[in-house]
């Protein structure tokens, strides 16, 4: 049973920074900046997929992808000649490099010539609409999807994480907040409505992770799938339709070093 007082807290703070003018340091400013729903999916993934580092040169190495695409993710990925695929050549965040970005633009382009939006690829196809207890089910059969093309490369799987290889997952989840959450605040975009927020995993990355077990919504020692699930779990005691909120606090708490 949560407190009285870690509750109060949790509310608050969500309330507190779930506001857009925090986007300015987060990495959600980047699908912000469009409004084609194949845009913001696109580059919603790919600087989930980056955010790890320093916020700003997250934000700056996505800016430098989007220059990459002309402004245009969705009409680059779906209509450019080989010949465009040279300015990714020297690409590089961290140890995604160029290989991983040509491999990503080839799976856009694939998935987007018989798909509308990249929900599809997040549904867990072993279960009827909204029936999984979260999004375990939808997580393995996408990272499954992403690399079904046959000559996708052994190193790029190392940035698509998996449950299935007891990964906490926490950028995969984070993509899946800012699909699915829908509220008034401006910062979550709740475009998906196939997969349900109460669905979702809290994404536990070393903010949440240091701050939850200091308000004592982890117990498991190491971080993993289980870890971001038991986390989720204490959170639906605050919220059972929208547990993932939270991570605005405890996310928030932590990066401000409010604890």
């Amino acid at each position: 049973m949560i407190p009285n007082h870690i509750a109060d807290l949790l509310n608050a703070k969500a309330n507190h920074y779930n506001q857009p003018r925090f986007m300015l340091l987060d990495p959600v400013q980047i699908p912000h900046r469009f409004s084609k729903l194949q845009d913001i999916e696109i580059m919603g993934f790919w600087a989930a997929i980056l955010a790890w580092g320093q916020r700003a040169t997250i934000i700056n190495k996505c800016t430098a992808l989007i220059d990459r695409m002309d402004g245009a993710p969705h009409q680059f990925v779906t209509q450019h000649q080989d010949t465009d695929l040279k300015r990714f050549l020297d690409f590089k965040h961290r140890t995604f490099n160029a290989t991983d970005a040509l491999y990503f633009i080839a799976f856009f382009k694939h998935y987007y010539a018989q798909n509308d939006s990249l929900e599809t690829a997040f549904l867990d196809p072993t279960a009827a609409a909204g029936q999984s207890t979260n999004v375990r089910g939808g997580l393995e059969a996408f990272q499954k999807r992403f690399f079904g093309l046959d000559f996708a490369p052994d190193r790029t799987r190392k940035h698509v994480a998996t449950p299935l290889r007891g990964s906490s997952c926490k950028r995969l989840n984070m993509f899946l907040r800012w699909m699915v959450r829908h509220d008034d605040r401006g910062v979550d975009f709740g475009l998906w409505r196939r997969i349900s927020p109460a669905q979702l995993v809290c994404p536990c990355d070393v903010h949440v992770d240091r701050v939850a077990r200091k308000l004592g919504l982890i117990q498991r020692p190491k971080t993993d799938w289980q870890t971001a699930v038991e986390l989720t779990q204490n959170l639906k005691e605050l919220d059972p339709l929208d547990p993932v909120k939270y991570d605005f606090a405890l996310f928030g708490l932590g990066v401000e070093g409010e604890m």
